[in-house]
């Protein structure tokens, strides 16, 4: 099952899960629409199982490696909080029903959190992360946050063309709403002037020089802030006062905001883009391939073995599998004072020598 927000990588670990089951001999149901679909089914109603469950054999998962998102659809539901009140009592009636002996679920720290509680009632569940924003606690990388990032990179750099013929300040919005890890390791990548992330509080009166500076020291006279759309600005109250600004729109995200201090205190004109679903579109890098594929596998080697309750993980470049209730004991941010000069608002990556490939 997989849920909460689609990422590029899931159908490749879909995939994984179900060649290495069928190759034990086992019988794989993919259940649709995540938790919420899962809350449809009526055991007694066999309508309700078929249009919430697929049959994953070899032809339903052939050539799914290459296309991004999730063939089992998904959802951002929580059966503990439902208006109903907490249905896990449904839940674990509906998998006894089915026959179903274990499941591996793919998700980020919501779905998980619900996965480590069915296995702390006893029921076999194995965890697969998986987010762009590459947050989940306990792994140091999700399925989706290498695409992520190329896509993130990749659009950055190509909206040089146009801030720069039009000599404005671009403001690039990137999904994290509690860790800023994506848009740090974008903003670096894109070698961008500064980058604002969801741990550290934007001062005006500090980043506003800074970017009109970077501005007027470039040949081409432009500049690229990347943001985070959980990152703060100090002062809050400014940007409600934001009306003159042509960027200026009702319920501004936070990119918006900045740009909208940014022309009415500097008078530099700004390109404004959130990137937005962008960054979770289309197929698969080859790293979230090989880790979709690697994950999945490692999965089901899991159940074979007689492991319940674990997250399958990846520490300092090695792959390992860790208690799936992790995720409940901690949240995972960027380590700021190893990885980012508040000062600057730039990466701040000064030595590599012995660190694992993503830094962490």
């Amino acid at each position: 099952m997989t849920g909460g927000g689609d990422v590029p990588g899931l159908n490749p670990c879909i995939r994984a899960i179900t060649l290495a089951a069928l190759d034990q001999g086992w019988t794989v149901t993919g259940f649709r629409r995540g938790w919420h679909g899962f809350l449809r089914i009526d055991p007694d109603d066999p309508e309700t199982i078929d249009a919430q469950t697929w049959n994953l054999d070899r032809e339903r998962v052939r050539g799914i490696d290459r296309s991004g998102g999730t063939i089992l659809h998904t959802s951002r539901t929580d059966p503990r909080t439902q208006r109903e009140g907490d249905r896990t009592d449904h839940v674990l009636k509906v998998l006894d029903a089915l026959g179903i002996d274990a499941m591996v679920t793919l998700g980020g720290d919501g779905t998980l959190r619900f996965s480590a509680h069915l296995a702390g009632l006893g029921f076999p569940v194995i965890s697969v992360p998986k987010t762009m924003d590459n947050d989940v606690n306990g792994t140091d990388y999700c399925i989706g946050f290498s695409t992520a990032v190329s896509r993130s990179a990749e659009a950055i750099n190509a909206l040089r063309t146009t801030t720069g013929s039009h000599e404005r300040i671009a403001v690039v919005e990137l999904f994290g709403r509690r860790s800023g890890e994506t848009a740090l390791l974008a903003g670096f990548l894109a070698q961008v002037d500064r980058t604002v992330i969801a741990e550290v509080p934007a001062d005006p009166d500090v980043l506003l020089p800074l970017l009109a500076e970077d501005r007027r020291s470039n040949p081409a006279n432009y500049a690229v802030c990347v943001i985070s759309e959980g990152a703060k600005i100090e002062g809050q109250g400014r940007s409600d006062e934001i009306g003159k600004s042509a960027t200026h729109r009702i319920d501004p995200g936070i990119g918006q905001q900045l740009a909208g201090i940014i022309e009415e205190e500097t008078g530099i004109g700004t390109v404004v883009q959130e990137l937005a679903y962008l960054m979770r579109s289309g197929e698969p890098d080859a790293l979230d391939r090989m880790v979709g594929f690697a994950f999945g596998g490692m999965a089901v080697q899991l159940l074979r073995d007689g492991e319940k309750g674990r997250m399958v993980a990846l520490k300092d470049g090695n792959y390992c599998h860790v208690p799936n209730d992790c995720v409940v004991a901690g949240q995972k941010i960027v380590d700021v004072e190893r990885l980012y000069d508040r000062e600057a608002y730039r990466a701040r990556i000064q030595r590599v020598e012995g660190m694992p490939m993503f830094l962490y």
